[in-house]
């Protein structure tokens, strides 16, 4: 049996958690299930930063965003910067899942971490401000905007 399988079968049984997934769903609707299981998962996901001679480990919930130059990538987190080197393409696809998006060529930003976007410049949570290139600009906001409004749309 596979995981998928046991899934089911385990929803099957498990008339408590049917309750609490029928309760859920009438009071948020089926599209805040998936918006609580990516919130649930970036809370609880570990990112590696790992250097020819060291490794960092923190929550994926703690960057900010990440830049990167001459294919060293610096990592802005809520407890400091880390280095190391690699592409950006690399991150942003480990990322994108947690809600991060290209913002310019060179910076990949946590939508949970933005406080503002204003013409080109987002400013993020700990009042720093990165800049958004033009071509960017319409797939950030558009994002930005579906990221706000899954988090505060009002319960039924």
């Amino acid at each position: 049996m596979n995981l998928l399988q046991e899934w089911k079968q385990e929803l099957i049984n498990n008339q408590n958690l049917q309750n609490n997934l029928i309760t859920f769903i009438n009071q948020y609707g089926i599209s805040e299930i998936e918006y609580a299981l990516l919130l649930y998962s970036s809370l609880h996901h570990e990112y590696l930063c790992k250097t020819k001679s060291s490794i960092s480990k923190f929550d994926v919930y703690d960057i900010y965003y990440l830049e990167i130059r001459e294919h060293r990538i610096s990592i802005h987190t809520h407890h400091g910067t880390y280095t190391k080197h690699g592409t950006l393409a690399k991150e942003l696809k480990f990322l994108s899942p947690y809600g991060f998006i290209k913002c310019n060529q060179s910076c990949i930003v946590s939508l949970n971490k933005v406080r503002t976007i204003h013409h080109k410049d987002i400013t993020l949570i700990n009042n720093e401000t990165l800049h958004m290139s033009r071509s960017y600009a319409t797939k950030v906001i558009l994002a930005y905007s579906q990221y706000n409004s899954a988090k505060l749309k009002p319960q039924k």
